[in-house]
């Protein structure tokens, strides 16, 4: 599905991402860790087309997407969940899902829509309200949510349990292996090591920008690396 080679990624001419090499099959739960200021954001900004490569390829289900803009890869199938979530404060929840499917024309988007307020009942209950007056929770389920309507096959997560409490970030990963469950892959950039990787069959370690280790996701758990620096033992 995706197939990245090479990929280079710079502000301001200071490089953040290198020579990065990376796969998602269909259907994968792919777990991106490292350390704050690793590339891993900028990662899933440079493939979901918010920044244009210095160099390498992005390929998703085989077609070249390096030089796309972000609304087309949107229209392939790739939908971004922001870091901070993102939605539009002063719009309701139910126009920042309409939002959603904005460039969609197919007869399926109430049928997505209704799924969404099934998966998370709290939006249905919120639906006029507006997206900024949510709580972290509520709006980052919003994100997902707004996500899901564009009906992408891959759905790039970053940091989704990000200021959320105990709870709450049960009831995101859940959601986010239901998802799964329906067949979209999925690859997660998260501070939560240990929850990221439980989720995920495979795993990514950046540090400085670039793959330090890659592999099972139950045998980046069990590396005594891993466990020193993100694990916390």
């Amino acid at each position: 599905m995706l197939e990245v080679r090479g990929l280079a990624l710079a502000y301001d001419g200071i490089a953040a991402v290198r020579e990065l090499d990376l796969d998602v099959a269909a259907g994968e739960r792919v777990a991106v860790i490292g350390a704050n200021g690793a590339g891993k954001s900028t990662t899933l900004k440079g493939l979901a087309g918010l920044m244009h490569p210095r160099a390498g390829s992005i390929r998703l289900n085989g077609e070249d997407i390096t030089r796309q803009p972000a609304h087309e890869r949107v229209c392939r199938g790739l939908s971004l969940v922001p870091e901070g979530r993102g939605v539009f404060a002063r719009l309701t929840v139910a126009e920042n899902l309409d939002m959603g499917a904005y460039l969609r024309v197919d007869p399926g988007i109430e049928g997505d829509l209704d799924r969404c307020y099934s998966m998370f009942p709290r939006l249905h209950e919120r639906r006029r309200q507006l997206a900024g007056t949510l709580s972290g929770g509520e709006q980052q389920m919003l994100a997902i949510a707004r996500a899901l309507m564009s009906r992408p096959s891959l759905l790039l997560l970053d940091e989704p349990s990000m200021g959320l409490a105990p709870q709450v970030t049960t009831r995101i990963f859940e959601a986010i292996a239901d998802i799964s469950a329906g067949g979209v892959a999925i690859l997660l950039v998260e501070q939560n090591a240990r929850a990221a990787l439980e989720l995920s069959s495979r795993g990514y370690v950046l540090e400085g920008g670039r793959v330090a280790l890659a592999g099972d996701a139950r045998d980046l758990l069990a590396s005594s690396a891993v466990r020193r620096a993100y694990l916390g033992e």
